[in-house]
């Protein structure tokens, strides 16, 4: 099973998924590899980039919302969704309206600016993909949440993750994902704690998982692969992580690149 990571290591600056990197996927997925696509954003927002690797097969599935869902592809239909209940964001909530900062809150399938909180950034970027519901925190459905977002100008996000309360810390499994998204998921809730779940599955273990990342969000997923593979433009953090690091980084096929000479010398 070969998990990758979206943002900075399969897609490029462009938010592309090169030539050469779906040559390489496309030719290991027709060998009877798993190719799997590990994110935070939900299954329409990369179900273009599913459909030009060919990931349509019955035994295809992506991990979402950084692992609380596992979706098996061809029917959209959840393997698994950990989600949380209204009241769990209302330390959160509370959080955000004494200090200013903006909040959103999503579902399985949409995306809840909070209404009563300054306006985000996190809409603009991925709202496209998700149903958007301008909605105050009070008056939330009550349905399941798979995590709450703050977007923000990434010095502020700097001096949150400094500031960030115990009873938070207590409440999420928090992470970094890009420089201007902190992500609050349920307790236990990763990209490597969903990959044990397919894996399980499919009825194979961590020896059977490649996994490539570059960000906090990525290392759970880096740690517990049998081959756990940092981009070149990785974090520190990333590349000390994983037991390997690309030669070359995500706007050069470094994706490619490392599993063309892996392959080479390891089948």
């Amino acid at each position: 099973m070969i998990a990758l990571d979206l943002d900075n290591t399969l897609l490029n600056s462009k938010m592309e998924i090169s030539d050469m990197n779906t040559k390489i996927l496309k030719k290991l997925h027709k060998q009877g590899k798993k190719i799997v696509l590990c994110t935070g954003r939900p299954i329409n927002a990369i179900w273009d980039w599913l459909n030009q690797l060919g990931l349509m097969s019955e035994d295809d599935y992506s991990v979402n919302f950084n692992g609380s869902l596992i979706v098996h592809n061809i029917d959209k239909k959840p393997l698994m969704a950990d989600g949380m209940k209204r009241p769990h964001f209302k330390n959160l909530h509370d959080f955000c309206v004494n200090n200013n900062f903006p909040l959103d809150i999503l579902d399985f399938s949409g995306l809840y600016p909070i209404s009563d909180l300054p306006i985000s950034g996190y809409e603009k970027r991925f709202g496209t993909s998700l149903r958007a519901a301008h909605t105050p925190f009070s008056k939330l459905p009550e349905v399941d949440y798979s995590k709450a977002v703050i977007c923000t100008e990434p010095a502020t996000i700097d001096q949150i993750v400094k500031t960030l309360p115990k009873q938070l810390k207590e409440d999420f499994h928090i992470v970094r994902s890009q420089p201007m998204i902190l992500e609050f998921l349920k307790p236990g809730i990763d990209k490597g704690s969903a990959l044990d779940l397919l894996l399980s599955h499919f009825e194979w273990t961590r020896e059977n998982l490649m996994t490539f990342g570059d960000a906090e969000n990525d290392l759970e997923m880096l740690a517990s692969a049998g081959v756990g593979v940092s981009m070149a433009n990785g974090t520190p953090e990333a590349k000390k992580t994983a037991n390997h690091v690309t030669a070359l980084d995500n706007n050069h096929d470094g994706v490619a690149d490392f599993l063309e000479t892996y392959f080479a010398t390891n089948d």
